[in-house]
């Protein structure tokens, strides 16, 4: 079934209940807060940065946009854009798309006014909808864009070329639309995240999104008394199906502005927050913060946490041995997942497997698996191959972008980029992304095993593997190196370390500066990539 229909069903039984809740103590300045403080203040006091809304409301709002859309013309099967930081109105907007039957399709709101162009020109969308934060992007396209398309505005002070949506809602019918929607039905356009070239438009069925948030709920056994902690950006397909979750199982929600480790812990305590998802930078500075004492566990309740998740990139078993040293009672799981595949849960560990952590896991709820090589035929375990997976989330097609499509959806299998291999157990393995592969002196060297290795050193927060041209080698290893906070390191330092890695893998060049990474916690290898010199050669390799 669709997956509006989980809201519907939501307001109806739990209507009075709280569905979502923003945090933004970071913009009001406010202190961190403990729990014990939380407890004698006031609520009163955390009006600035605290909003929520019940499942009754969340429907409400959805339908009112649902209607204004269908007001202004926008039909079945039409693209309406979002472009705005995380807030309480996100979903309900997001919702109200569907619900009128149009193609929702979230813009990364790290795209400057050329990319928001372009991606609209690319998705055909009629509307736009945008946030105070992108009112200077916006009107610096405003007169391309406007031609032929909607610009509604979600804040207060409206600018004179957009329209405001907070008054045009006002006048809508709060009743759901009289639209039927099936799971065949067009339902979302994301974008691929662009560490590779310019965006791809990924087209998804409502089936897509019902599967995602389906298998959330069943993976992480969320139920009615857990509350979801969600921080990264709800244009992203991670943070917005991870919190589906909750969606499916009619609980409650927080959407935090603001990703310092303080104001992570603050959250969760106030809150009581069962459930987080963290990238691996953010996991990292609160590990760096307990151990450098500026925070203190027992300055927060914490003992209801009881499912900590990383996804988005590989996960460092070190920084699970760590975190466990802090929090021995916490279940850890990973995802594995892309745009392409409705985000993540395509593959996944399992709470029930620690023990393999290292791992992405096994095949997730529906899907299915495989590694293949050049040929296309599946390799023998142990052996690294291409990850291919199948099941009710994959895309429909790059939209209108069908040469894209067929290089990478095969029989329903679709065809990742990611290097992988499976063990004994058949737990899968990511080893790199295909265009990541290092070859020097004809090795294939994959980034992602020394990166890991590297982390192992205590005064590493962060390190970045990428190839270089050589003369004599095509390539050769270059590790970019971001030392803890406190700590100094030499390059010495790191090449004594690396004489635990084979020879031909240890880094030629080691450099030490900061890692960029985007807004989903993925490392920037392309910027990397042209800082060292290193871009000719990616160039020089996607023209052969």
């Amino acid at each position: 079934m669709p997956v509006t229909e989980y809201l519907d069903r939501n307001a109806r039984l739990y209507g009075d209940e709280v569905a979502l809740v923003e945090l933004n103590p970071e913009e009001a300045d406010t202190r961190r807060v403990t729990w014990k403080e939380y407890e004698l203040i006031e609520p009163s006091v955390f009006a600035p940065y605290r909003r929520e809304i019940t499942w009754s409301v969340f429907e409400e709002k959805a339908n009112r946009f649902a209607n204004l859309l269908i007001a202004r013309g926008v039909q079945k099967g039409d693209r309406v854009a979002i472009i705005m930081y995380n807030c309480l109105e996100w979903l309900p907007i997001y919702f109200g798309i569907l619900k009128s039957g149009a193609i929702a399709v979230p813009f990364n709101f790290r795209y400057d006014a050329d990319e928001i162009m372009y991606c609209a020109e690319l998705a055909e969308v009629q509307l736009v909808v945008f946030g105070p934060e992108f009112i200077g992007r916006i009107e610096a396209i405003a007169d391309r864009l406007s031609k032929g398309r909607l610009l509604l505005y979600v804040g207060d002070n409206c600018p004179r070329f957009a329209e405001s949506y907070r008054e045009l809602v006002a006048d809508c019918s709060s009743v759901a639309p009289d639209v039927t929607i099936t799971d065949d039905d067009y339902g979302a356009i994301y974008f691929s995240s662009g560490t590779t070239g310019f965006p791809k438009a990924i087209l998804h069925k409502h089936l897509s999104l019902t599967q995602a948030a389906e298998m959330e709920q069943k993976h992480h056994s969320t139920g009615r008394e857990d509350t979801f902690l969600c921080i990264p950006p709800l244009y992203h397909t991670g943070a917005k199906f991870h919190w589906m979750g909750s969606l499916v199982a009619g609980s409650k929600a927080v959407l935090l502005k603001g990703a310092k480790p303080g104001t992570i812990l603050s959250a969760v305590s106030s809150e009581h927050c069962t459930i987080v998802w963290l990238l691996v930078p953010w996991a990292q500075d609160i590990l760096d913060g307990l151990d450098r004492g500026e925070l203190k566990l027992s300055d927060y309740q914490l003992d209801q946490w009881r499912l900590m998740h990383i996804g988005a990139q590989p996960v460092p078993p070190s920084l699970i041995k760590r975190w466990k040293e802090y929090f021995p009672n916490h279940d850890y799981d990973t995802n594995y997942g892309l745009s392409e595949s409705t985000g993540p849960g395509c593959v996944h560990l399992g709470v029930e497997n620690i023990h393999k952590v290292g791992a992405i896991g096994v095949p997730g709820y529906r899907w299915e698996c495989k590694i293949v090589g050049e040929d296309g035929s599946e390799v023998k375990q142990g052996e690294v191959g291409e990850l291919c997976v199948k099941g009710p989330g994959v895309m429909t097609c790059y939209y209108n972008n069908p040469e894209a499509t067929a290089e990478v959806l095969k029989d329903g299998w679709l065809y990742t980029g990611d290097m992988a291999m499976t063990d004994e157990d058949g737990f899968i393995f990511l080893v790199d992304r295909k265009k990541d592969v290092i070859v020097s002196g004809g090795e294939n060297i994959y980034p992602v095993q020394i990166e890991n290795f590297i982390r192992g050193c205590d005064k590493v927060k962060d390190v970045a593997v990428i190839g270089i041209p050589d003369y004599r080698l095509g390539e050769k290893t270059a590790a970019i190196i971001e030392v803890k906070e406190g700590y100094t390191c030499t390059k010495e330092e790191i090449e004594e370390f690396c004489l635990g890695l084979a020879r031909y893998k240890r880094p030629r060049e080691i450099f030490f500066e900061e890692i960029p990474r985007n807004a989903t916690g993925k490392i920037e290898k392309p910027v990397l990539r042209k800082r060292h010199g290193a871009d000719q050669l990616v160039a020089q390799e996607n023209r052969s």
